[in-house]
């Protein structure tokens, strides 16, 4: 999927809003100079290829700028045009500098340097990781049961700090402890090109085994503590096999325990909160089938739980010999029925599906089953007695917020690990106890340089799309804040992959918020925001809703007082970025400046190539319109890149990843080329390519931080900040 990883995911949004102040300071046009266009960009070479498809000609001048040898780029030409862009960008910026460090700084100390996870028990255990102060990196830790929490108990099973030293770019894949809790296996990348080596160690030692195996995405170790269970990306990014790797082997001769022959599938792999049973569950972004494998005995055949059914999405946990599933074939929001083991595809219904209750998820513990709902849009936790059949709702102390399970990795619990946030609430993390209904506050996040809730004030509002369809939109300004259209805002959506953009909390977008702005999430079709039926209606052939519905949103909150057009600002990442692309060429007199993050902008062509790591399996998400005319017509009258006419340009800062596998780096660097030849405004368009990074950008925490920091420059010196 072209998502923002989790890390990162519908995350790399959050954490690109921009970087903020406590003081309240305004930055306005008179304070900061506009970033100037005098400056004169990279002209890339227009080196014009042709092709006809169901009819219809299309040109390409920049197709050049895809290196033939990708993943590997050494094309002398590509590189000297993305080195040339990324000096532009420096010398663009470089008269912001001071601005730049003043909001990385604020935003900095709104970080708690050393952050800490809540420590979690699972076995004989408690698990945590925490950063030191200064450290882009954190460390995974762990203590016996019972043992000082102040005292030298703590052991390092992982250290990140120590395996990114000498890198450019770092990031943790999987970690996993097997049973016994003897071993730790991990994954790292130091490309971006998210390919993980996976190795071992042993906790007791402490020395790595020999065991390494390259390309690694999960694993799932066995019940015995000696072998695990692993997916691998292949030469074209693609996860369509599951390994069997026992310790001490070659793993040139691991065991194919299956592989998925149609080439729009992956493959992952998981594991039933009861640990008896591996997931093996294969899909597009709309079909899924599953197999399961006993933990016990990873030699056995993987059993089909239910064949794949075009359109039919399902997942499972299990309890006590009994699956339970949660389907989409009889209602859009989903539905739970019950099976057992033994016969998985005899199924019973458990909780019918409706249009009120979208059910997004559940778990099955020993004693209780878990369901995560969605209610008009809001997060509920319910909770079933597998004996009597009884449920309950969580109660939550605010009237909007963000909630969910946490980390609960053990099968028999007494209390639920949760955590909680909303658009003025930092995060929290709670234990709710199961005997009385309490909620036990354990962590709320820390804001060393200072955060009065009380400041500030969130609404909800509805806005009329043009079809008439209600659209959800969160806001957060300050509580002295004027509806006169005098102020600035920040519009920020994904619309994508049926992702909600949750309207949770964020220290970063203070920054502007304190400086005078608006700042607004649009919960526009194409998330699952309202509803699975939400992202249906925002995909394939009803793309163009989630399009329109954000430039109707901007420019209600223009109408409403909240801004005006011109002083809007805007930002998306990935699919977000397409997002980006297709709303500047609609509405580009609406934004006062535009930020589009890794943007999936060169849509026809990239759907068109099924030599691409992910286009086969996103041919569900947008349409294959190699086989199906409709589908050509359809992403051809808003692919971004295509549709780029000549026009005035709002100022856009563009960036892209040199190893990014997901929205390769040849989509910005086409579209900002073309943006140049057809803009007929003087506003600034930036390029900035990172050479050592990927999807989400740079790795390191302050490293981020100094690119959301630009982020939150670009918008004060294009737009200006409150008067």
């Amino acid at each position: 999927m072209r998502t923002i990883l989790l890390a990162a995911a519908s995350a790399f949004a959050l954490t690109a809003l921009p970087a903020s102040s406590q003081d309240g300071d305004q930055i306005t046009l008179a304070e900061t100079e506009r970033s100037p266009a005098s400056l004169t960009p990279p002209v890339a070479e227009q080196r014009p290829t042709t092709f006809t498809m169901h009819g219809v000609t299309v040109t390409d001048p920049y197709a050049w700028l895809k290196d033939e040898s990708y993943p590997t780029v050494d094309d002398e030409d590509v590189l000297a045009y993305l080195n040339a862009e990324n000096a532009y960008f420096e010398a663009v910026m470089a008269p912001h500098q001071d601005l730049i460090d003043t909001l990385f700084e604020e935003m900095k100390g709104r970080i708690q340097e050393d952050d800490a996870s809540v420590p979690q028990k699972n076995g004989d255990y408690e698990y945590w990781w925490a950063f030191e102060e200064g450290a882009q990196y954190r460390n995974w830790y762990r203590r016996p049961v019972g043992s000082d929490a102040t005292g030298d108990a703590a052991e390092t099973i992982v250290s990140e700090p120590e395996l990114a030293e000498g890198k450019d770019y770092f990031r943790l894949g999987s970690l996993s402890v097997s049973p016994d809790a003897r071993y730790v296996a991990y994954g790292t990348d130091d490309a971006g090109a998210e390919r993980y080596t996976l190795r071992i160690k042993d906790l007791e030692s402490g020395d790595l085994l020999p065991d390494t195996i390259e390309n690694v995405f999960s694993i799932v170790w066995a019940a015995d503590n000696q072998s695990f269970l692993y997916t691998i990306a292949d030469e074209n990014w693609r996860s369509k096999v599951v390994l069997h790797h026992v310790l001490g082997t070659d793993p040139a001769t691991d065991r194919k325990v299956y592989r998925e022959a149609d080439e729009e599938f992956g493959v992952q792999i998981g594991r039933t909160q009861s640990r008896d049973y591996a997931i093996l569950s294969t899909g597009t972004n709309t079909t899924s089938e599953i197999r399961l494998l006993p933990t016990s005995d990873f030699t056995a055949e993987p059993v089909l739980v239910s064949a794949r059914e075009e359109g039919r999405e399902y997942d499972l946990d299990e309890r006590g010999g009994q699956l339970f599933i949660r389907v989409n074939d009889t209602h859009p929001n989903f539905r739970v029925v019950t099976a057992p083991v033994a016969d998985p595809g005899t199924w019973t219904e458990l909780i019918p599906g409706g249009d009120a209750n979208y059910l997004r998820g559940l778990t099955t513990f020993e004693n209780l089953i878990v369901v995560q709902e969605r209610i008009g849009g809001l997060d509920q936790i319910r909770l079933i007695d597998p004996d009597t059949g009884e449920a309950s709702y969580v109660e939550f102390p605010e009237a909007s917020y963000v909630a969910g399970l946490g980390n609960n990795p053990e099968y028999a619990v007494d209390k639920l690990r949760l955590s909680y946030e909303s658009m003025v609430t930092p995060d929290t993390v709670y234990d709710y106890d199961l005997a009385d209904g309490t909620l036990e506050t354990l962590k709320v996040q820390e804001i060393p340089s200072g955060y009065d809730a009380d400041a500030y004030v969130t609404e909800r509002i509805v806005v009329a799309a043009r079809d008439g369809t209600e659209v959800p939109v969160s806001i957060l300004t300050r509580k002295d804040f004027p509806k006169d259209g005098s102020r600035p805002l920040h519009l920020y959506a994904y619309g994508a992959y049926g992702f909600a953009v949750p309207p949770g909390f964020g220290t970063t977008r203070l920054s502007l918020v304190d400086r005078g702005y608006a700042f607004a999430i649009a919960h526009i079709r194409g998330g699952d925001d309202l509803g699975y039926q939400w992202y249906l209606d925002g995909k394939l052939e009803k793309r163009t809703n989630t399009l329109n519905d954000f430039v109707d949103v901007a420019r209600h909150l223009a109408a409403s007082g909240y801004s005006s057009e011109g002083k809007i600002v805007a930002s998306g990442g990935s699919a977000g970025g397409e997002l980006m692309g297709a709303v500047v060429n609609q509405a580009p007199e609406v934004f006062g400046a535009v930020a589009a993050h890794v943007p999936f902008v060169d849509v026809l062509n990239t759907m068109l190539d099924a030599d691409l790591p992910l286009t086969p399996g996103e041919w569900q998400e947008w349409g294959n319109p190699i086989e199906d005319a409709a589908a050509f017509q359809t992403i051809l009258s808003y692919s971004p890149y295509d549709q780029v006419t000549e026009q005035a340009y709002p100022p856009l800062l563009v960036t892209a990843g040199l190893n990014d596998p997901r929205v390769t780096y040849w989509e910005p660097a086409k579209w900002v080329a073309k943006l140049r030849t057809h803009n007929t405004s003087d506003d600034v368009i930036l390029l900035k390519t990172n050479m050592e990074a990927g999807h989400a950008g740079k790795s390191g925490r302050f490293d981020r931080l100094r690119e959301t920091a630009e982020e939150a420059a670009f918008f004060l010196t294009q737009v200006g900040g409150g008067e």
